[in-house]
């Protein structure tokens, strides 16, 4: 991720104090001679809101959102809203599953994700919809929307590295391979392997996959669940019938909402009571199990609190941010500021 917007200042004590109340975040380095003080923190750039789309005049329910080339996919309702990532046009509205002849309405859409070509969407109807990223056409839909066949609804997906992850209701998450699903595939497609969330019921579920892991923002288990993919790999077929368990270091108050893991960063979303927080972890330390976050702001600069964040999503050094309560994408810049004290 890029950080713009060096500053290198003397010894001003205030404006360091100021940092410190705004962003909750620093990291010191001493040369000897002078302390450094390193500080990273959001700005509001921008936001998406129903106004944007169409003739301004619908609504916007934002779930699961997703970047891939450039454009921004966001769960809406009974759609899926398709923008320019970085000039926030919208630039289309895909209703429906369409492979031939047939056609079926998008609903209930909770989750998207993108790879390899594909565009996942999961709907609590209790279908996954695969289609074509450039033309849209239906290639292959699991389940059928009876919640006793295939998926118990579908709450969350995230297809990497030749898998698709699928969060169902209460405790499960379904595997497959994505070789497993083709334009000849059936709807009632078996799992290659099966996960347990420890907990959990009917709420929208984020996840990523970094470092050989698959991780899951665990808001039920109060805590972000690991899960090594090598492992599913090898006990694929025993957890069909004994669900693999994550590695969990459960929080006391915190109920991780989102998380999506790039280069350097796990940006992610936590409620806490009545707040909800934005928090970046370093990387390394995150998928360490080392919860120290660098940026810990439940709103932008004393202003705009955080609404309920079920999805994040990121392009370059901007994030992207489903605020479900306010009903909007929320853009937000991140930035990076290096203060030297002289002595």
């Amino acid at each position: 991720m890029e950080l713009n917007n060096k500053i290198k200042m003397n010894k001003i004590a205030f404006f360091i104090l100021l940092l410190c109340v705004f962003t909750n975040c620093s990291k010191d380095s001493y040369d000897g001679t002078s302390p450094n003080h390193t500080y990273y923190y959001p700005t509001d750039e921008a936001s998406i809101s129903a106004t944007q789309i169409g003739d301004g005049k619908g609504t916007l329910d934002p779930k699961g959102i997703a970047i891939a080339n450039n454009k921004l996919y966001v769960c809406n309702g009974d759609v899926l809203e398709v923008f320019n990532a970085n000039t926030l046009v919208h630039l289309k509205t895909i209703s429906n599953y369409t492979k031939g002849a047939s056609t079926v309405a998008f609903a209930k859409l909770t989750s998207v994700s993108i790879d390899n070509g594909r565009i996942y969407i999961g709907s609590a109807e209790s279908r996954l919809f695969v289609i074509d990223e450039v033309t849209n056409a239906g290639i292959s839909m699991l389940g059928n929307g009876q919640w006793w066949n295939t998926f118990v609804h579908v709450f969350g997906v995230v297809a990497k590295d030749g898998l698709v992850f699928v969060k169902e209701k209460e405790t499960s998450i379904k595997v497959f391979l994505a070789s497993q699903i083709t334009d000849k595939s059936e709807w009632n497609l078996a799992p290659f392997a099966k996960l347990n969330t420890l907990k959990g019921f009917d709420e929208v579920y984020s996840m990523d996959v970094a470092d050989g892991n698959l991780v899951v923002a665990g808001r039920n288990a109060k805590g972000y669940l690991y899960y090594n993919i090598a492992g599913i790999r090898a006990n694929a077929t025993a957890s069909l019938k004994a669900p693999i368990q994550p590695v969990v270091v459960a929080f006391n108050e915190a109920k991780p909402l989102s998380v999506t893991i790039n280069a350097d960063w796990a940006v992610t979303s936590e409620n806490e009571g009545n707040s909800n927080f934005l928090r970046l972890y370093p990387k390394k330390e995150f998928m360490d199990k080392i919860y120290k976050p660098r940026v810990n702001s439940f709103d932008i600069m004393g202003q705009n609190n955080f609404g309920s964040i079920v999805s994040v999503a990121q392009l370059n050094d901007h994030l992207f941010l489903s605020d479900n309560t306010n009903k909007k994408i929320r853009v937000i810049k991140l930035n990076k500021s290096e203060i030297t004290e002289q002595r």
